[in-house]
């Protein structure tokens, strides 16, 4: 008896589970899947492939607070770091507008030419940064609605059955309307982890392109400075100025004299 009772509970959770939804569902309903599924699979893949590219440059920025402004020059500086760095591009961009500035055949100022290349540079690196955030945008702000299309077109489905059926039984409405919310609750699932990493890519990216102009700034000072104005590398004191001599003067014309310390 206990056999019978379980084969036949067994059999209930065949006819209501999400397979027997996929079958029922025909094209439509595995074309939604599959478009839902691909989202997935992009948004999960853009995620990883951008935390792995942020880090990257997060872990150069570090390594160039440590030690790019301990070498005596920028070509010195750029040696030391990676060859596809981010600081890299940025210092070597700098390096090259100062060199094309002295064969402009029209006048600009220095600063002006060193500022936009630098700028450039700066928007190419966070361009390539942003690469991939607008699709996992389309992503939460479409997945749901393409599960709802999903959960229409099934509860369209279940009512045609239900009046070639002529009857209304709870059994008849039940099933095929909650096999029909699964595409619903699927196309939540793929918006929102979408939603939230692009929230928090873009959040990392925010502080990785502060990181890179502060960077592109100083590089600025450097090379309008002639090496003059320099971040000091950490571990490093900044110069004291020696302190000037004290200077005695004597005012003339009046009686025993005025002495003065400047």
């Amino acid at each position: 008896m206990s056999t019978i009772i379980l084969a036949a509970g067994a059999n209930a959770a065949d006819n209501f589970g999400f397979m027997n939804a996929m079958k029922q569902g025909g094209p439509v309903t595995w074309t939604t899947a599959g478009i839902l599924t691909i989202f997935l699979f992009f948004t999960l893949y853009i995620l990883f492939t951008k935390i792995f590219e942020q880090q990257k440059i997060i872990n150069q920025g570090r390594r160039v607070r440590a030690t790019f402004w301990a070498s005596n020059s920028l070509r010195e500086g750029a040696a030391k770091l990676e060859k596809n760095s981010a600081y890299k591009q940025i210092v070597d961009d700098g390096i090259e507008a100062q060199e094309q500035h002295s064969r402009l055949t029209d006048p600009v100022e220095a600063h002006d030419w060193l500022h936009g290349s630098l700028a450039r540079s700066e928007a190419i690196i966070n361009s390539q940064l942003g690469g991939g955030l607008a699709f996992l945008a389309t992503v939460g702000a479409t997945a749901p609605f393409v599960g709802l299309f999903g959960t229409v077109l099934g509860i369209y489905r279940a009512l045609i059955g239900i009046g070639q059926a002529g009857q209304a039984s709870i059994d008849k409405v039940a099933g095929p309307v909650g096999e029909s919310l699964i595409m619903t609750a699927f196309g939540l699932v793929v918006a929102v982890p979408a939603v939230l990493a692009f929230n928090w890519l873009q959040r990392r990216n925010k502080a990785i392109a502060e990181h890179l102009s502060a960077f592109s700034n100083d590089v600025l000072g450097y090379l309008a400075s002639n090496g003059a104005v320099r971040p000091h590398a950490p571990g490093k004191k900044a110069p004291v100025a020696a302190a000037k001599p004290a200077v005695t003067t004597t005012t003339a014309g009046q009686a025993g004299g005025v002495q003065t310390r400047v």
